[in-house]
């Protein structure tokens, strides 16, 4: 065996994937893995479509060596019943309904474009209509933490999936909250993006007008990367909008945050929830900032309008044709949810949205005020047994947080930020308005490194926070020093542009670099190393600059040898930048310090 396959698989976070093909890991063996995982949670309501060892196997031969240009190269994900994946069939979670697209759904392209590997289909809430996860004629995911315990839907088996370790990451949907409450039960990131920012093409409507693809991951960093490689606009897509995914890394200071007033909080006899978001709002105030409560009576007006008129009237256009055709095959509850919807008129479906413009006109200005807002994901825990007891209204109330969200355009991110006194997780959701994703991202970023919890219900530790993601200006871009083939016209620049890499300068490292060509690398590649004053040469090199966001990825790819250090500069400031480790320099590496600079050394007489 040769040293890359005695490596242990590593945790399924994005970063150590990554780390491990780059030292020469197999996707092969972390497919194995894959299925070892499957078989060892044994929850037969995950999948209702389960890629072949066969198929999956075939697909990381054919993604071949590690390819630092796919960000997400060897990751393995998961998609939602709701949402096309070529080869597999789209069910909704009814088997009558099921068909075979004959191409991927736009975010699924784009996430297998950039190398992830799509294991399956999961378990749903049938037609995406529920917050429980209950609501399947297939047998029902078990929630990772406490098989007692609902898993939260309508995405049930992407949040199992996740949070079990079966995949790095798994896309949901979110309509009315079923991105964000199957997270928060099973103490994984559940990340909602803006209404538009992810194409919904190939997803089976729910709400169209409000419908979101959603993005489970163990972290909120692996969350993030999977958004900046979804986050694009589709022309096939009417509401797909064009919300970059941006503002990741730092905060402020001091953020001020809205809370619903005190007596507006809604736990519903669930005290352990009621002191956990206590806790979760003392330690945002621990990280200095600021907390103000808010009425919340009209969100929850907001909220109610989802399940009346307009919005369930629009669920059953959605699927009118096979409603009408097919209706006793369609889940009891969710047959009686469309069911309703038959008799409703268009002028009630006006007067709903004359209503939803009546209230958003009247919380604009409180949206406006305040950078973001903390809410509990969920206002409570429900076993499988309450909910067979009342599962109209506990649906309903697992939603007391959620429901408002799209109607509003706000964007959020459900995040772990504790265990309860009980064991069981807790979680908030970060909320604001549309194109803020990048803002209530790294706000969870700060409460889930500072929970110090385990991955899901893997034990996993979380990963150490990248190093990239410090000291961001005040525009958001930092400076990367690229030396050879990122410089402008090689041939790996264009994974700068790619990322929207933003050229700033051309200029020479300080006097104390050596330069050489390293050998067997496709493209040719230089290494860079740092030596003690006198021994070196300054180094010419192009500065340029990238989103946090678009910085994690990028680092991620590197291949060693070569890694990212500090770079100190002729002009006397320093950057990031590619340096070499020195034990490729005397794998036959050529000195070619005296060219002064790659592009001198290309250049040179053949």
């Amino acid at each position: 065996m040769t040293d890359a396959e005695h490596m242990p698989i590593p945790q399924f976070d994005i970063a150590s994937l990554l780390d491990f093909y780059r030292r020469g890991g197999s996707v092969r063996r972390v497919v194995e893995q894959i299925f070892a995982r499957i078989e060892e949670v044994d929850d037969p309501g995950i999948f209702i479509h389960l890629a072949t060892r066969e198929a999956l196997l075939a697909e990381a031969d054919a993604l071949g060596a590690f390819d630092a240009s796919k960000p997400l190269f060897g990751i393995p994900f998961a998609v939602k019943d709701n949402i096309d994946v070529a080869g597999m069939p789209t069910t909704a979670a009814c088997a009558e309904y099921a068909y075979h697209p004959g191409e991927d759904a736009t975010v699924v392209r784009l996430l297998r474009e950039a190398g992830a590997i799509v294991v399956g289909k999961t378990n749903l809430d049938q037609f995406a209509t529920g917050l429980v996860g209950v609501r399947s004629p297939y047998p029902i995911p078990r929630n990772a933490i406490d098989r007692k315990l609902v898993p939260g839907g309508s995405s049930s088996g992407s949040a199992v999936a996740t949070a079990q370790g079966i995949v790095s990451f798994a896309l949901g949907t979110d309509t009315a909250g079923s991105g964000r409450i199957p997270a928060g039960l099973n103490n994984i990131v559940g990340l909602k993006p803006s209404v538009g920012a992810l194409s919904t093409t190939g997803v089976v409507p729910a709400c169209r007008t409000l419908d979101c693809v959603s993005i489970f991951a163990l972290d909120v960093d692996d969350a993030w990367t999977v958004f900046s490689v979804a986050a694009r606009p589709d022309d096939t897509d009417p509401y797909s909008r064009t919300i970059a995914a941006k503002g990741f890394g730092t905060l402020p200071p001091s953020l001020t945050i809205g809370v619903p007033a005190q007596t507006d909080l809604q736990f519903f006899g669930d005290a352990s929830m009621e002191r956990a978001y206590g806790e979760a709002l003392a330690g945002l105030t621990a990280l200095g900032h600021k907390l103000v409560e808010i009425p919340f009576g009209n969100f929850y007006k907001v909220a109610n309008l989802l399940y009346e008129g307009a919005w369930v009237a629009e669920r059953y256009a959605a699927v009118q044709s096979f409603f009408d055709a097919h209706e006793d095959r369609l889940h009891p509850v969710t047959r009686k949810i469309y069911g309703g919807a038959k008799s409703l008129t268009a002028a009630e479906a006006f007067n709903g949205f004359y209503a939803l413009q009546a209230l958003k006109r009247q919380l604009e200005p409180v949206i406006e005020k305040l950078d973001l807002f903390c809410v509990p994901t969920a206002p409570r825990h429900y076993t499988v047994a309450e909910l067979a007891a009342e599962p109209i209204r506990e649906n309903s109330r697992l939603g007391t947080y959620t429901n408002f969200v799209n109607l509003l355009d706000m964007c959020g991110i459900a995040v772990p930020t504790g265990t309860r006194d009980d064991g069981l997780p807790a979680s908030v959701t970060l909320l604001a308005k549309a194109g803020r994703d990048g803002l209530t991202a790294t706000l969870a970023r700060d409460l889930h490194a500072a929970s110090g919890l385990t991955l899901g219900a893997t034990g996993w530790p979380q990963p150490e926070p990248d190093i990239v993601l410090q000291d961001v200006p005040d525009d958001g871009l930092i400076d990367i020093v690229v030396v050879g083939a990122h410089l402008s016209g090689m041939p790996l620049n264009h994974q700068l542009v790619d990322l929207d890499g933003q050229f700033s300068r051309a200029c020479s490292t300080a006097p104390n670099y050596r330069l050489y060509a390293l050998s067997g690398t496709i493209p040719p590649k230089p290494g860079m190393i740092q030596v003690a004053e006198g021994e070196g040469r300054e180094i010419e090199v192009e500065i340029w600059r990238l989103t946090p966001a678009a910085l994690g990825l990028f680092v991620s790819a590197i291949p060693g040898p070569l890694g990212i250090g500090t770079i100190s500069l002729s002009d006397g400031t320093s950057a990031k930048g590619f340096l070499c480790e020195q034990i490729a320099i005397s794998r036959d590496a050529t000195d070619i310090t005296g060219y002064g600079g790659w592009r001198a050394y290309c250049a040179r007489p053949a």
